[in-house]
C-alpha cells in the first residue's frame, strides 16, 4: 500500500473515497486555476477524504476569495504564511498534483466523483454516529429518529443540484416550443378543486405548489380537504389519484365523511343507522364510486416526514404501473405531524417551520400539489369585530407563510354570531397569500348535515374551470 493511501483515513476505516480523482480536481485548477469556478461550484473543502487535500482546497478558496491567481507559488505561500505547507507534504506534492497532467476536458466528472464519495462517507458516519447513540441509549428514540430524518434529508438536498437554464431552453422545452409557451390553449392547466370561484383565480393546482389550508377548530378544514381530493379522485374524464396522510381521524371516519357527503346523507343518521330507502341507494351508489376511485389513506399518528416521502414514492411507483397520475397529496394537519429533532436549541416555530420547508421541497421534486392543513391562533376570536383569519395568525408561522405558494383561510360568520338565523351555511374561503396570482375571497356554502362545502347557487363563470 502507498504512503498516500496509509496516510487516507478513508482507506484506514474503509470509507469509499476516489483519491486519483481528488488529485486530478486540484491539479486542473492549478494547471488553469479559471477551472477553479467549476470545482468550487460542487466541492467543499470536507468533501476530499484526505485531510491535504482539505487544507490545500481550502487555502485555494482563500486565494480565489481575495481575487488572486492560483498557481502553485500562491498556493505554497498562502499554505507557508499558515504555517501548514509540510503538513500537505511539502512543495514537492503541489508540483507532483499538475506535472505531466493533460487538459481535462470532463472535470465535471470527476467534480462528481468526488462529491458521490463524500456523500456515501457522510451516510456511513450519520449511520454510525446514530448506532453508538443507540448503544449508549442516553436518549429517546424519537429525538434519535428525528435527527436521522433531518440528516438524511439535508445530504439528500445536497445531492439534488440543478443547473441554471436559459431562456432560450425554458422555450424549447415547453411543449410546442415558444409558440406553444405563447398559446393559452396549449398552457398547462391545474388540477381543478371543485370550486369554481378557486379554479378562476388559481387556474386549479399545479404540481410543486405548497397550498396551506387553515383555519379554527371545527370551521371544517377537513371536509374541504376531502372535498377537493374527492372531486379529483372522481373526476368524469381525468381522475387522478389522491393520498390523503391524517394524523387526526381514522380511515374509517374520513372514508365515513367522503361516503356521507358524496351520497348527501346525514352523518349521525348513517352512524345510527336510521335511513329510509332512498338514503340506502344514494349510499350504495357513493360506496361504489369510492370503491373505484384512486384514493388512498395512511392515518398512522407516527408517520414522519421522511416516512410520507417514502410511501409517496412507493404509491407512485405503483401508479405509473396502471398509467395514473398522482394529483393531490392532502396532509392533515401540519402541528399534528411529527418534527424532526433539530438538537437543544429547538423550538415549535423551527420544527413547524422545517416541517413546510420539507414538504414544499418534497412537492417541487414531485411534481404533486401538497394540501397541507394548519391551525390558526386564537387571534380571530380574540379579535374585536371581524374575526375573519389574516396571515399573521398562522399558528406557529415560522417559515409557513414563505414556503406556501397559496395560504388558504376558512371563515364562517355563524360561528361567531349564532343569534343570526340568516348566517346559517354561509362560508367563504380567503385566499390570503398565492404566488402566482390574486387574492381575494371565494363564496361557499357549508352544509352540516353533510359536512360538505359546495358553490353557491348564483354562482357561474364564463370560462371552463380547468381540468
Amino acid at each position: 500500500m502507498s504512503t498516500m493511501q496509509q496516510s487516507d483515513p478513508a482507506y484506514e476505516r474503509g470509507l469509499p473515497s476516489n483519491v486519483y480523482a481528488e488529485r486530478m480536481v486540484l491539479g486542473a485548477v492549478l494547471m488553469n486555476d479559471s477551472s477553479f469556478v467549476t470545482v468550487a461550484a460542487g466541492l467543499t473543502p470536507e468533501d476530499f477524504s484526505l485531510e491535504k487535500h482539505r487544507r490545500i482546497f481550502q487555502r485555494m478558496l482563500d486565494i480565489h476569495g481575495r481575487d488572486e491567481r492560483i498557481d502553485r507559488v500562491t498556493l505554497a505561500n498562502e499554505l507557508m504564511n499558515r504555517g501548514e505547507l509540510e503538513s500537505v507534504d511539502g512543495l514537492s506534492y503541489l508540483v507532483s498534483l499538475d506535472e505531466g497532467l493533460p487538459e481535462l476536458y470532463n472535470l465535471e466528472r470527476y467534480v462528481e466523483i468526488v462529491k458521490e464519495k463524500s456523500l456515501l462517507r457522510q451516510v456511513i458516519l450519520t449511520s454510525q454516529e446514530l448506532m453508538h447513540r443507540c448503544y449508549l441509549g442516553e436518549e429517546g428514540p424519537g429525538d434519535i429518529i428525528g435527527s436521522a430524518q433531518t440528516a438524511l434529508m439535508n445530504l439528500s438536498q445536497a445531492q439534488a443540484k440543478d443547473d441554471l437554464i436559459s431562456a432560450q431552453e425554458v422555450f424549447e422545452r415547453a411543449e410546442g416550443g415558444l409558440d406553444g409557451f405563447l398559446d393559452p390553449s396549449r398552457r398547462v392547466q391545474g388540477t381543478a378543486t371543485g370550486f369554481l370561484r378557486l379554479d378562476e383565480m388559481t387556474g386549479g393546482l399545479h404540481g410543486g405548489e405548497l397550498f396551506i389550508l387553515a383555519a379554527r377548530p371545527a370551521m371544517g378544514k377537513t371536509a374541504m380537504a376531502l372535498n377537493m381530493g374527492l372531486h379529483i379522485a372522481t373526476h368524469r374524464t381525468h381522475p387522478k389519484a389522491v393520498a390523503v396522510f391524517s394524523y387526526e381521524m381514522s380511515k374509517e371516519s374520513l372514508m365515513t365523511r367522503l361516503i356521507c357527503a358524496r351520497a348527501r346523507v346525514n352523518q349521525q343518521r348513517f352512524r345510527v343507522g336510521h335511513m329510509d330507502r332512498d338514503e340506502r341507494a344514494r349510499l350504495t351508489m357513493a360506496a361504489t364510486d369510492l370503491f373505484e376511485a384512486p384514493v388512498y389513506i395512511d392515518d398512522s399518528s407516527a408517520t414522519t416526514l421522511l416516512d410520507v416521502n417514502a410511501k409517496l414514492r412507493k404509491l407512485r411507483t405503483k401508479l405509473a404501473a396502471v398509467g395514473q397520475d398522482l394529483g393531490l397529496v392532502v396532509v392533515d394537519y401540519l402541528q399534528l405531524m411529527p418534527a424532526p429533532s433539530m438538537g437543544r436549541n429547538s423550538n415549535r416555530t423551527l420544527e413547524v417551520g422545517a416541517l413546510s420547508r420539507g414538504m414544499k421541497l418534497m412537492a417541487k421534486e414531485m411534481d404533486v400539489p401538497f394540501l397541507v392543513l394548519s391551525q390558526l391562533s386564537r387571534a380571530p376570536e380574540q379579535r374585536p369585530g371581524d374575526h375573519r383569519p389574516q396571515l399573521s395568525d398562522l399558528r406557529e408561522s415560522g417559515s409557513i407563510e414563505q414556503d406556501a405558494d397559496l395560504v388558504g383561510f376558512i371563515f364562517r360568520p355563524e360561528v361567531y354570531q349564532k343569534e343570526r338565523e340568516d348566517l346559517r351555511g354561509v362560508a367563504e374561503l380567503i385566499l390570503a397569500k398565492q404566488r402566482n396570482g390574486p387574492t381575494g375571497k371565494v363564496p361557499l356554502v357549508f352544509l352540516h348535515e353533510y359536512t360538505k362545502f359546495e358553490n353557491p347557487a348564483d354562482d357561474f363563470v364564463d370560462e371552463i374551470p380547468p381540468e
